[in-house]
């Protein structure tokens, strides 16, 4: 991982950043899916605002990781306890930095340490490239959510010991 990329669970008082961040990706970095609709995007981002982000950081069978590149916050990623990673947001001007792979790594090693043995999600058109590029696969057709065309995708997770260290 790149030593100017960080990867923290949120503190309580960070809930704002977090759903700034996950807002903000989904308006300014997922056109290609909303088509700029203001329905969509009110849809997509009706339950990621402040109170929900603080919900999610008091649930333990959640894993909500904050991506800090150069020591600014620059993602926010999320997995659930039966196997799917639910978020992976990064912000427009931080693609391609590695913050969204180094957030993969940390929410495959909670789900692998949990004992899984693949990683679930449900991509966007947006995100489809960038989780190829980490490993995952379509695995059978896509479904139509608030609007949105997600396509499920799978990954085998092998965790060894020290492959992945929060800072």
């Amino acid at each position: 991982m790149d030593p100017l990329i960080a990867i923290t669970q949120p503190a309580a008082d960070e809930a704002g950043i977090v759903s700034r961040i996950v807002q903000r990706s989904i308006r300014d970095g997922c056109a290609l899916d909303h088509r700029n609709d203001a329905s969509l995007v009110e849809a997509w981002t009706r339950h990621k605002g402040c109170d929900q982000v603080a919900r999610w950081l008091l649930d333990e069978a959640l894993c909500l990781r904050l991506a800090w590149l150069q020591g600014k916050p620059v993602g926010a990623g999320m997995a659930l306890a039966t196997g799917e990673v639910c978020l992976c947001y990064v912000q427009p001007e931080s693609f391609r930095r590695g913050a969204g792979r180094a957030l993969m790594a940390a929410l495959e090693h909670f789900l692998g340490t949990a004992g899984h043995s693949h990683a679930m999600l449900y991509s966007t058109r947006t995100a489809a490239g960038f989780y190829a590029r980490m490993g995952y696969r379509p695995m059978g057709r896509p479904v139509s959510f608030t609007g949105l065309v997600l396509t499920p995708m799978r990954k085998p997770l092998a965790v060894s010991a020290g492959a992945w260290h929060e800072r």
